[in-house]
C-alpha cells in the first residue's frame, strides 16, 4: 500500500540504513581485514585509497540511478535500444542468481556454520543450510514494501551493534601491533588500496540497489524529480558513512593482529582469528551473526530487486513467480561451492564492472554533453573493447600474449586499461555528434 504521510527526514534514515544493509555482504567484512594486515603501517593511506573506490562509486551510482529516474534500464537505454535490453538483463544476472545471491548463502555458510562442523562434513550440511537461509530470504523478498521495516528497522541495528561490539574489543584492548607493510602496499599503499575497493564490486550493486531505494520512495509519498534526487543523496550519504566505519573498523583490527596472529591466507580467516582473539567464542558466535545477517540482507534485497526487474520487463510474469525462480536457481549455484562459483563468474564481472562504473560517470555529467547517444556509444564501445579483451583472459578463453594490444594502453597492470579508450571513445562520439547534430534539440533523461 502507498504510503499516505508526508515523506519525513525519518523515512530517508530508515531507508538509508536499509541500503547499508543490502551493500554490508560477506565480501565487504572480509577485504577490509586482508588490507590491514597487510597495509600494516600503512593501513591509513590504504583505507584512504579503499574508501574512494569502495564507497565512493556506490553513492555516486545511486545518485546517477536517482537523476536518470530510478532506473538502470534507463541509463543503458542512452548507449541504443539493443544495449538497454541487454547489458541490465547481464548485469542482473551476474549479481542475482548467477553468482551474487549463490555467493551470500555459500559465503555465509562458510564462514558462519562450517567452523562448527567436524572435518569433511560439507555437502549435506551445505544443502540443508542453502535451503534454510534462501527460503527465509525469499520469503522476506516477498513484499517489496516490507523491506524497508524489515532490513531498516530490525535487521540493520543488529548488524551494527554486533560490529561496534567487535570493533570496541579491538580498539579498548588491541590484539598487537602493526608491521611494516608487505606487498604492493610497500610502496604505493593508497593505488593499492584502490584497487582494492573495485572488489567489493558495489558499484554493480549500487545500480540494483539504487532502483529498490527510487521506489521505495516513491511509495512513502516522494514523487517530485528534485525531491527525490535530494533525498537520494541523503540516502547515499547514510549508506556511505556506515561503509566507512565498518571498512575503517575492520581494516585497523587487521593491522594490529599480524604481531600476535601472523598474516592470514585470506580476510575470512583473518576475521576469524581476530573475533576467536578479542572475544574467544563469543567472538565467533557474534562472527557468525554479523556474516549471516549481512549475507541475509544482501540476498533479500538482490532477489527482490531481480523480481521487480522481471516483473516490469515481462510483466506476465508475476512478482513471486519470478523471485521464487531466483531463489531456486540460487540454491542450485550455492551448491557448487565458493571457488567454483568464483570462477565461473569472475570474467562476467570483469567485463561489465568497467562498463558499469563509465555508465555511472556519463549520467552524472550528462548535462555537459547534453545527453547525446553518440558519447555514451562511444565510451562504452572503448570500454568493452579493453573489458571483454580483460574477461577473455580471466576466463582462460585466450592469452595476454594473444591481446597484446593492451600493454599498450597506461594503467594495464592496475587493471584499469579500460580508462583511455572510454575517454577516447567518448571524445570521438562528442565530435562525431557535434558535426552530424550540432543543436540537439532536447537533453536526454
Amino acid at each position: 500500500m502507498i504510503k499516505t504521510q508526508p515523506y519525513t527526514y525519518k523515512d530517508t534514515m530508515i531507508i538509508g540504513l536499509m541500503m547499508f544493509a543490502l551493500f554490508l555482504g560477506a565480501g565487504n567484512l572480509i577485504f577490509p581485514p586482508l588490507l590491514g594486515q597487510e597495509a600494516g603501517t600503512s593501513v591509513w593511506s590504504a583505507v584512504a585509497g579503499f574508501l574512494v573506490t569502495g564507497v565512493g562509486l556506490p553513492i555516486l551510482a545511486i545518485i546517477a540511478i536517482a537523476k536518470s529516474g530510478g532506473d538502470l534500464q534507463q541509463i543503458s537505454g542512452r548507449v541504443g535500444k539493443i544495449f538497454g535490453l541487454i547489458f541490465p538483463f547481464i548485469v542482473y544476472l551476474a549479481i542475482g542468481p548467477l553468482f551474487g545471491i549463490p555467493r551470500t548463502g555459500s559465503v555465509a555458510f562458510e564462514i558462519g556454520i562450517l567452523p562448527y562442523l567436524d572435518e569433511g562434513m560439507t555437502t549435506f550440511p551445505l544443502f540443508i543450510f542453502t535451503i534454510i537461509f534462501l527460503g527465509i530470504s525469499y520469503w522476506l523478498s516477498l513484499n517489496p514494501s516490507k523491506l524497508v521495516p524489515r532490513i531498516g528497522k530490525v535487521l540493520t541495528p543488529i548488524l551494527v551493534i554486533t560490529l561496534l561490539t567487535l570493533t570496541v574489543a579491538g580498539i579498548v584492548s588491541p590484539i598487537g601491533f602493526a608491521l611494516d607493510p608487505i606487498n604492493e602496499y610497500t610502496n604505493v599503499a593508497f593505488f593499492t588500496g584502490f584497487q582494492e575497493g573495485f572488489f567489493t564490486m558495489d558499484a554493480i550493486g549500487a545500480l540494483v540497489f539504487g532502483t529498490i531505494v527510487i521506489t521505495r520512495m516513491k511509495e512513502r509519498g516522494l514523487s517530485d524529480r528534485k525531491r527525490l534526487i535530494h533525498h537520494s543523496v541523503q540516502v547515499a550519504f547514510i549508506a556511505g558513512v556506515g561503509l566507512v566505519f565498518v571498512y575503517i573498523s575492520l581494516a585497523y583490527l587487521g593491522s594490529t593482529s599480524v604481531s600476535i596472529l601472523g598474516y592470514q591466507e585470506n580476510g575470512g580467516l583473518a576475521l576469524t582469528s581476530i573475533s576467536r582473539s578479542l572475544l574467544g567464542s563469543t567472538g565467533l558466535v557474534l562472527l557468525s551473526l554479523i556474516i549471516t545477517i549481512a549475507c541475509l540482507t544482501t540476498a533479500v534485497g538482490l532477489i527482490s530487486a531481480f523480481g521487480e526487474y522481471i516483473s516490469k520487463t515481462i510483466p506476465s510474469i508475476p512478482y513471486v513467480v519470478s523471485t521464487g525462480c531466483v531463489a531456486l536457481f540460487s540454491l542450485i549455484m550455492a551448491n557448487m561451492g565458493l571457488t567454483q562459483l568464483i570462477q565461473f563468474s569472475l570474467p562476467i564481472l570483469i567485463i561489465i564492472y568497467p562498463i558499469a562504473i563509465v555508465l555511472i560517470i556519463l549520467t552524472l555529467l550528462d548535462t555537459f554533453f547534453h545527453g547525446r547517444k553518440e558519447v555514451y556509444a562511444g565510451a562504452v564501445f572503448g570500454t568493452a573493447i579493453i573489458s571483454i579483451s580483460d574477461g577473455l583472459i580471466a576466463g582462460g578463453v585466450m592469452t595476454e600474449d594473444k591481446i597484446n594490444f593492451l600493454s599498450f594502453f597506461p594503467f594495464t597492470e592496475q587493471g584499469l586499461a579500460w580508462i583511455l579508450p572510454a575517454i577516447l571513445g567518448a571524445a570521438i562520439g562528442f565530435i562525431y555528434s557535434g558535426i552530424f547534430q550540432p543543436a540537439p534539440s532536447k537533453k536526454i533523461n
